[in-house]
């Protein structure tokens, strides 16, 4: 299936099915676990909630089917699908944090060519579509300029200093410590799409992102990658919706971040027992 003729057409269109969520998601600030996904991840009922809603309505607006978080869809990788996170920072939401939102992104074939985050308790509206500028509540952002990583925040995801999984909790750590000493300011946010939504606008320089969900990074690394920035894996690879991780920033910054992150070598190596 081929893309409209006029993306910007369903940039609109997703914006205001968006728009029509945003009561039901402030009213829903502090919803409780309703679905245990692992032991540090839990769905509420307005996450399931709004997927629902959401799904339905952008299949019936864009004949597009969607890919969500709590209920899975069509293959990412082939054709055009929508892939969504009703609700990233679920943690943040449900304490009563504002740091949370919807996230959207269209793909075609494997990249995104829409990006939509939402931030509905702070009123920020972030869109882009590939190739174009971003925009905040409809207004066209400057593109990035070449910063220092002195001189910039970073936004720095979660970590578990015990985590076993694709990037050691002790490598996280140590990548933490690092950027401490050469970074402006460390922030974690607790959500993704927060981070790389500030990145994009320039409020942080960049950021650090050790999940690999598309649902999280899509949208995010779209308006990073429209606004100027530069998206990679950890690594230094271009970021691609299978890869396992996001460091995303402004020109400059991101050169530096990442020589601080190869620096330290391979994240095998700081696993349990193999730490010298």
């Amino acid at each position: 299936m081929s893309l409209p003729e006029d993306p910007q057409r369903l940039l609109e269109i997703a914006g205001r099915l968006l728009d029509g969520t945003h009561d039901r998601f402030v009213a829903g600030v502090g919803a409780p676990s309703a679905v245990q996904k692992g032991p540090d991840d839990f769905a509420t009922a307005v996450d399931l909630e709004l997927e629902k809603r959401l799904s339905a309505e952008l299949f019936e607006h864009t004949g597009i089917a969607v890919h969500g978080e709590e209920f899975g869809g069509p293959d990412l990788s082939t054709g055009t699908v929508w892939v969504l996170d009703p609700i990233d920072g679920t943690f943040n939401y449900s304490a009563g944090l504002p740091s949370a939102g919807t996230l959207l992104a269209l793909l075609h074939d494997g990249v995104p060519v829409l990006g939509l985050t939402w931030l509905p308790l702070v009123g920020h509206r972030f869109t882009a579509a590939a190739g174009g500028q971003v925009h905040l509540n409809g207004e066209a952002l400057p593109r990035l300029d070449s910063r220092a990583l002195s001189d910039s925040m970073i936004g720095f995801g979660a970590f578990n200093i015990a985590s076993r999984g694709r990037t050691p909790g002790l490598y996280r750590v140590r990548i933490l410590e690092e950027l401490s000493k050469v970074s402006s300011r460390l922030r974690m946010h607790g959500a993704t799409g927060v981070d790389l939504a500030y990145t994009a606008s320039g409020v942080l320089g960049g950021c650090v992102v050790f999940g690999h969900r598309a649902w999280d990074n899509a949208a995010g690394a779209l308006l990073v990658q429209a606004a100027g920035g530069v998206v990679t894996d950890l690594a230094g690879e271009p970021w691609t919706v299978d890869s396992t991780s996001v460091l995303a920033a402004s020109p400059g910054a991101h050169d530096e971040l990442l020589k601080v992150i190869t620096d330290l070598g391979d994240p095998a190596d700081f696993l349990e027992g193999r730490v010298r």
